[in-house]
């Protein structure tokens, strides 16, 4: 029981103080990517794209400079503080139907665009930062990319 409370005392103090830091844009050209514009999409536009081997690249290097503090290194380890990233879409995945899954797909890409820009506060803590205005929706989509690339390869 003490191990329980000791562990809930440092997930209520600790963890939420790393998320409360600013969100800083990670110094990644996105000019390799086709331009989005600045009105977000509600679906992840590189997904059937020939620019989508490119995005996950980007994405790699963005997803390890932005959120790899928090949700751990090349989005592959359990250990990390905050959530799997890799289990965002884990449903869709297992979704044969081919018009059911691209309604998941948009469903999941619309619950990763609301979480990206405008972060995680939970019960008045932030947990996870905004990120609207500082991360380019173009890098947002490529790091969605390589995470699904990483869930596929796990």
């Amino acid at each position: 029981m003490r191990r329980i409370l000791l562990a809930l005392s440092f997930a209520l103090t600790v963890l939420p103080l790393a998320a409360s830091e600013p969100a800083s844009a990670p110094p990644v050209d996105a000019g390799r990517l086709p331009v989005l514009g600045t009105t977000w999409l509600v679906a992840n536009p590189y997904r059937q794209q020939a620019a989508a081997t490119e995005a996950i690249a980007l994405g790699r290097d963005a997803y390890n400079q932005a959120c790899a503090r928090c949700h751990g290194a090349d989005a592959s380890t359990h250990a990390a503080p905050a959530p799997d990233l890799r289990n965002l879409n884990r449903s869709c995945r297992r979704m044969a139907d081919p018009d059911l899954k691209a309604w998941c797909q948009r469903d999941n890409d619309a619950y990763f665009a609301k979480t990206v820009r405008h972060g995680k506060i939970i019960v008045g803590v932030t947990h996870m930062p905004a990120w609207d205005g500082v991360l380019k929706q173009e890098l947002a989509w490529a790091i969605q990319l390589f995470i699904e690339d990483r869930a596929a390869a796990k």
